[in-house]
Parts: C-alpha cells; sequence; structure tokens
C-alpha cells in the first residue's frame, strides 16, 4: 500500500509523475522556441514570417486535442488504472517527440512534410491533455497523510522545470551549433533528447505503486466501470468548479509566465536580451516556490491561498501590466510579484481538483473540464493580448484578465475547504 511505502517507493511515486510533466513542457516549448529554425523546411512559404505563422498554427490546433485527451486518457485512469494510464501518455510523448527528430523537409516530402508535423502536435496536445489531470490525481492519492498539498505542487515544480529546461537547452544548441547546422540538422536535437527522457520517464512509471484499488475489481467485474460522462452527469456541480477555478488562473499563468517577454517586447519596447533572462529568473524562483507554497495550504488550507491569489490578480493585474517598462529591474521585481501571487494557485490547484471527486470518476472529472477551459481561456490568452495591441487598446487585455479572474475570485470565495477531505488512496484513505 502507498502510506506505507518506504522513502524510496515515495521518491519513485514523485519522481513518476514529475519526469512526465517535465517533459510535457520541455517538448510543447522546445516546438516554439525551434520552430523559427525549421518554419521554412516544412511549411514553405512567400516569406519567414508565414511560414512561422504557419508553424504557430499548428502549435495552436495541438490545444483543440487537450479537452480529448483529458476525456479519454481520464477515462482510461478511471477504468484501468493511473498507472496504466501514465503509461500511455509518456508512450505518446515519445511517439510525438520521435516524429520531430525523423520529420522530413517540404522538399524531401511535399506535403506529407506539414501533415506529419500537425499530426505530431495532435498526438502531443492529446498526451498534454491527460497528462495533467493523471498525474495529478496520481499525486494526491499517493500522498502521505497531511501532505497532499505538498506532493501537489510538484505538478507545477515539474512543468516549470520543463520550461526552463526547453529554454536552456534550446540556448546551447543555438550557441554550440552555426546557423546553417541548426538549420539542417540541429533542431532535431532537442527533441532527440526529449524522446530519450521518454524512455527512462517509462521505465520509472512501470515501477510505481497502483493507487487506485477499483482497477482490479473493475477488471474482474466486481465493480462497475464508469462511463464516459459520469463525472458529469453524477458530479456537474464540481465539474463547474474546475472551470471556474481554471477560466481566470489559467490566463493569469499564461500572461505571466509564457506571454510576458513577448507583452513588454510589444508595448514598452524592452530588448528581448533584457526581457528573456529577467522572465527566466523569475521563471526559476516560481520553480523553487512550489513546494513552499504546497507545504503552506497543508497548514492553512487551499481556500485561503486561492482566495488571496484571486483578489490580488482582480486589484492588481491592470497595475502591474501598466508598470512595464524597458527596464531589466522593473521587469524582474513585476514577473517575480507575479510568480509569488500566481504561486497560490499553482501549488495547490491538483490537490484542490483531486480532492472534489470520488476515485471513480477523479481523473475524468478533473481532466475535461480543466482541459477545455486551458483550451478556450488559457491557449488564447497571447492571441487576444496581441488583438487588443495591434488595435490600439492595449489596456483593455489587462481588465479582459481582470474580468476573468474576478469570476474565479467569486467561485474561490463560494467554495469549500478541501485540505481535511478524506480521499481514497488504494483501499484506504488519506
Amino acid at each position: 500500500m502507498v502510506l506505507a511505502s518506504p522513502l524510496r517507493s515515495r521518491v519513485r511515486q514523485l519522481s513518476a509523475t514529475s519526469i512526465g510533466n517535465a517533459i510535457e513542457w520541455y517538448d510543447w516549448l522546445t516546438y516554439a522556441f525551434l520552430s523559427t529554425y525549421f518554419a521554412d523546411q516544412v511549411i514553405p512559404a512567400s516569406s519567414h514570417a508565414a511560414s512561422l505563422l504557419g508553424t504557430f498554427a499548428v502549435f495552436a490546433v495541438g490545444f483543440v486535442m487537450r479537452p480529448v485527451g483529458g476525456l479519454v486518457i481520464g477515462l482510461i485512469s478511471d477504468r484501468h488504472g493511473r498507472r496504466a494510464a501514465m503509461t500511455l501518455t509518456i508512450v505518446l510523448m515519445g511517439i510525438g517527440q520521435l516524429m520531430m527528430v525523423v520529420l522530413p523537409t517540404y522538399e524531401q516530402a511535399g506535403l506529407l512534410a506539414p501533415i506529419l508535423l500537425l499530426v505530431s502536435r495532435l498526438v502531443q496536445g492529446f498526451s498534454v491533455g491527460g497528462e495533467f489531470a493523471v498525474s495529478s490525481v496520481f499525486l494526491v492519492e499517493s500522498a502521505t497523510p497531511g501532505r497532499r498539498g505538498l506532493y501537489s505542487s510538484m505538478s507545477y515544480f515539474s512543468s516549470n522545470l520543463g520550461q526552463l529546461l526547453a529554454s536552456g537547452i534550446a540556448a546551447l544548441f543555438s550557441n554550440l551549433l552555426s546557423k546553417p547546422d541548426m538549420l539542417s540538422w540541429g533542431w532535431r536535437m532537442p527533441f532527440l533528447i526529449g524522446a530519450v527522457a521518454c524512455l527512462s520517464g517509462l521505465w520509472i512509471r512501470s515501477g510505481t505503486h497502483e493507487t487506485y484499488a477499483l482497477a482490479e475489481a473493475i477488471k474482474e467485474g466486481r465493480a462497475e466501470r464508469p462511463r464516459m460522462w459520469d463525472f458529469l452527469r453524477h458530479h456537474p456541480r464540481e465539474s463547474l468548479l474546475v472551470v471556474g477555478m481554471t477560466i481566470g488562473a489559467t490566463v493569469s499563468f499564461y500572461t505571466w509566465s509564457v506571454y510576458l517577454p513577448s507583452y513588454a517586447e510589444t508595448t514598452a519596447g524592452t530588448d528581448p536580451a533584457e526581457a528573456l533572462p529577467a522572465t527566466t529568473i523569475a521563471l526559476a524562483f516560481f520553480t523553487v516556490i512550489q513546494p513552499l507554497g504546497g507545504l503552506l495550504s497543508d497548514r492553512i488550507g487551499r481556500k485561503p491561498m486561492l482566495v488571496v491569489f484571486g483578489i490580488g490578480f482582480t486589484l492588481l493585474t491592470v497595475p502591474l501590466l501598466s508598470l512595464v517598462d524597458k527596464s531589466f529591474w522593473s521587469l524582474l521585481w513585476i514577473s517575480c510579484a507575479a510568480m509569488l501571487l500566481l504561486t497560490c494557485y499553482t501549488a495547490v490547484c491538483s490537490a484542490v481538483m483531486a480532492e472534489l471527486f470520488p476515485a471513480k470518476v477523479r481523473t475524468a472529472g478533473l481532466g475535461m473540464p480543466y482541459s477545455t477551459t486551458v483550451a478556450l481561456f488559457g491557449g488564447t490568452a497571447p492571441y487576444v493580448a496581441t488583438a487588443f495591441i495591434d488595435a490600439g487598446h492595449t489596456v483593455l487585455f489587462g481588465w479582459y484578465a481582470t474580468v476573468l479572474m474576478l469570476i474565479s475570485t467569486v467561485v474561490y470565495i463560494r467554495m469549500r475547504e478541501t485540505k481535511d477531505v478524506v480521499v481514497e488512496v488504494a483501499g484506504a484513505e488519506a
């Protein structure tokens, strides 16, 4: 039983989920960082900008598959066990990255090249849609008593680590290799590293303890297996709570952890050489404080942290964005302040969402509503911001994010505390 496992087993449980999250975000952002090198080769167009837009359009399509992955992989997890679902997601990650390693150019394969690029992103989007849900549930069900918040915080700790690795490895290859080498074969190497990491993750996950006792009973016919929409049919309120919790938070997350350098460059004319280091340092700070946020939630509860997060960004989104200027130090402290506030959500959201549902529908109940909301609002946040800026209404994006954050804040204030909710784990309770 997981709760009685020795320290080594608990470390393996944490490692199994962390490596998957890290690889997901590593692959997701490696594509974005390196697209400038392979855009012209795979999607040729009248200009480099047009080719780049094509590759980002394919990148965006990956978001469409996230709700599908959240539903299908969530159902697999709730029927066949967390370990089976986690094995599937990491295999799909490896397939997606291997496809990028061997992807032919347009010159070699014609239209097949962009089609294969699209397929690789669809596979990755499907995988990431299920990965967050099943790994979040597995972390919560693996947690020792009174430490669900700490275990939950490892979800964003590992995904942030994946972002840092993607940025660092892409920068390393870009600096070590000449531009002709990067254009011809160098851009494939970071994807190869990711594929090898998937093999390591698969080995680690194969040795984990299953946390879902019903899987064996369902297999033997001693328990009824959940149907695809049982989570919505029997737990509509909880499903809506996941949407409400996520709608403002996902816009804030993508704004401050992904889009801010571009926002600073576009609105304030910040030099990328100033913006990227500042936000990278802030992201490192964000990564380190995740476990501290999880530990704090185990002491004071999830709800106080969510309320602080919601009220904070409702009041401060517009002021903080208005303070963005060309200064490295200004951007650094604004980013760190935002990351500190964002941690009040990221360190606890996995625990809260998993604590809302019974084990039988826990993964699908978390995965489908969460992934759908992220796809609709998080994935479109950079596009909406850019559209407002292009229209000459820069400040309206801050108000757009504020309104969505206000909706989530009302949800946080009205929802119950879940810290002491009993969670079924491997036939026991935690």
